[in-house]
């Protein structure tokens, strides 16, 4: 090989290394700034969610100040003489959300279900796409519908036949008990439900999907009858993304604020029966927060806001440290 082929082979290969060196680099910073905008990204979130905390909680510092513990366990709330407390708002978001999860959670899982293992194929495109636009529908206007068309529908057929089977069993007899109103914590729950539902249907079908196909043939090749293989099968396989469904779901009727506002009646009062009118955190602040006059009435609102916030967060803590627990026992 003479010189000059050499050289020109040495000179090729620096052009190379010289290209494959820029290359890396190149691909070095690309990393370097998807690692950056992810980070600024999450971290992002966290300040917004902090921001939001300590906002609500210098909001309702004079609520603090003014009332101390008590706060959760008065039930006045009496803008002229300036006494607040937030159990009945507190007591009516806790009952309206198990209401609503009581109802809307065996429905939504019945929906799927049948939607995945039972609908025939022409009919789950239709059906699914039914439910998801439930999902799309404004809150203001199941709110409006919830008003004008259930309540009054409920008042008339469901309350009073409720109220007169129930009269002479106790613990029902009170839970059923008052004038049938229409609106009421009981509408309010079942709207709820209604609302709901489409979420925790399309996770649940969603997730009931990802099922390998291998392992129900293998159940139903051992003798396993549709329902088995739904209990033995296909909920224990998706158990996690089930309950992610349901957190989903209960998140959404904890926080939702004007469907509720139209149908339960807004009384700050604790009652034995679900029939009778009631509020939740959400309506209260909804109602009232444009009217608040003064920072004591204006703080309380602030805190219930706090209230609410602290719930939810609790209630996503608890379904976290579960699936956690869950995993730990697939692990072992």
């Amino acid at each position: 090989m003479t010189g000059a082929a050499v050289a020109g082979r040495n000179l090729t290969l620096v052009h190379d290394e010289g290209r494959r060196a820029k290359t890396l680099r190149r691909f070095h910073l690309g990393d370097l700034a998807f690692k950056s905008i992810t980070q600024i990204s999450a971290f992002t979130v966290l300040v917004l969610l902090a921001g939001v905390m300590l906002s609500l909680v210098l909001g309702s510092l004079p609520t603090w100040r003014a009332f101390g513990f008590s706060f959760f366990t008065s039930e006045s709330w009496n803008p002229v003489t300036e006494k607040f407390g937030a159990l009945p708002a507190i007591y009516g978001t806790l009952l309206t959300s198990f209401i609503a999860m009581l109802i809307g959670v065996p429905i939504s899982l019945g929906i799927a279900i049948f939607l995945t293992e039972i609908c025939p194929q022409g009919l789950r495109r239709t059906i699914g796409t039914a439910i998801e636009l439930l999902a799309g529908i404004p809150s203001i206007i199941y709110g409006i519908w919830g008003l004008f068309v259930f309540a009054p529908w409920f008042q008339v057929h469901v309350q009073p036949f409720f109220i007169d089977t129930l009269a002479n069993i106790p613990v029902l007899n009170q839970l059923f008990a008052g004038p049938p109103y229409g609106i009421g914590m009981l509408t309010a729950g079942l709207i709820l439900a209604i609302m709901v539902l489409p979420f925790i249907t399309s996770i649940t079908r969603e997730v009931f999907e990802t099922v390998p196909p291998v392992l129900k043939e293998a159940a139903y090749g051992i003798g396993c009858t549709r329902w088995e293989v739904v209990r033995r099968v296909v909920i224990p396989f998706t158990r996690v993304g089930i309950i992610g469904g349901v957190m989903l779901g209960l998140g959404r009727a904890l926080g939702e604020t004007m469907a509720v506002t139209f149908v339960i009646g807004n009384a700050h009062r604790i009652v034995p029966s679900i029939l009778a009118p009631g509020t939740t955190i959400s309506a209260s602040i909804a109602n009232e927060f444009t009217e608040a006059v003064g920072d004591l009435y204006t703080s309380s609102l602030v805190a219930l806001g706090l209230i609410l916030f602290l719930i939810t967060f609790v209630v996503l803590a608890a379904a976290r440290l579960m699936l956690m627990r869950m995993a730990q026992k697939e692990g072992r």
